[in-house]
């Protein structure tokens, strides 16, 4: 496991009982379809053997509810107030959408924010895990730093749009990142090229390869690409994201080749010597 942030004066972050690993989906820029890669990769791992969870941590727009087609509320339990998390397709899956459903925003500021994810890494009963992923808010503000503060971190995932745009924010994404002292499992790039359905010719819509360009520039793991492809879209409006559909189906391979690619760079993590605590002033 990566070294972590530790400010004094704030209790060091503590591993969730039972969870081999943490991972962060991050991204500097919305829209970039970091909810969508969060989902079909926890599925994806999950029909590739491994104990998934999902934490919806997107509090203003949680959308995992509605990709996973969930719409019961939570129960809690015992003493603890345990709370536990929705079971879908085999992912255990908690998210603010689930307790604040419909339209309504929820107006928080920073310390509102950090107790509601704390609730859900600590109050939450995962049970056991291989993996528990983790759908950030864009950006590099309060969420990620409550995240980090919480608990260890195993890595971080960053995901971009081939566009310089994109491209700009997930640079600042990396930064953050690396300024806390979370190891990078590496960058994806999402929407990175569209087939044309009727001559299956590859369109570069928006500069297919800067990812991995920006990859390479701040030397962490290319994790692959992810074509702009309708179905997708579609199987995260229905419920139904296209991961479900197994990896020989042409829209979902790209997600399990990403998803064999985390989870041996997690294998590798695990079997390198732990850094120590790095003390953040």
């Amino acid at each position: 496991m990566g070294a972590h942030m530790h400010q004094p004066g704030i209790p060091a972050p503590q591993p969730l009982p039972g969870v081999e690993a943490i991972v962060a989906i991050g991204s500097g820029k919305g829209g970039v379809g970091k909810t969508t890669i969060a989902v079909n990769l926890a599925l994806a791992l999950s029909k590739l053997g491994k104990r998934i969870g999902l934490l919806d941590g997107d509090v203003y727009g949680p959308n995992v509810p509605l990709m996973l087609n969930a719409r019961e509320t939570p129960k809690v339990t015992g003493p603890q107030n345990s709370i536990i998390p929705l079971e879908i397709h085999g992912v255990k899956m908690i998210s603010v959408g689930l307790i604040n459903p419909g339209d309504k925003p929820l107006v928080w500021r920073g310390p509102m924010l950090h107790s509601v994810i704390r609730q859900f890494l600590q109050q939450v009963d995962w049970g056991r895990l291989d993996a528990l992923i983790v759908d950030l808010p864009p950006g590099t503000g309060d969420v990620a730093l409550s995240l980090i503060q919480t608990v260890p971190l195993t890595g971080a995932i960053v995901v971009s749009t081939p566009s310089d745009v994109s491209l700009q924010d997930a640079r600042k994404a990396i930064e953050m990142f690396r300024q806390v002292k979370v190891e990078l499992l590496g960058m994806v790039e999402n929407m990175s090229y569209f087939v044309c359905p009727h001559c299956h010719h590859e369109i570069d819509v928006f500069s297919k390869g800067g990812a991995e360009r920006t990859a390479k520039q701040f030397e962490i793991p290319f994790l692959g690409s992810i074509a702009l492809d309708p179905d997708v879209r579609r199987g995260g409006d229905t419920g139904k994201p296209v991961a479900l559909e197994g990896e020989d189906s042409p829209h979902a391979k790209a997600f399990y080749d990403f998803a064999r690619l985390v989870a041996n760079r997690l294998e590798q993590i695990k079997a390198s010597p732990p850094e120590s605590v790095v003390h953040i002033q």
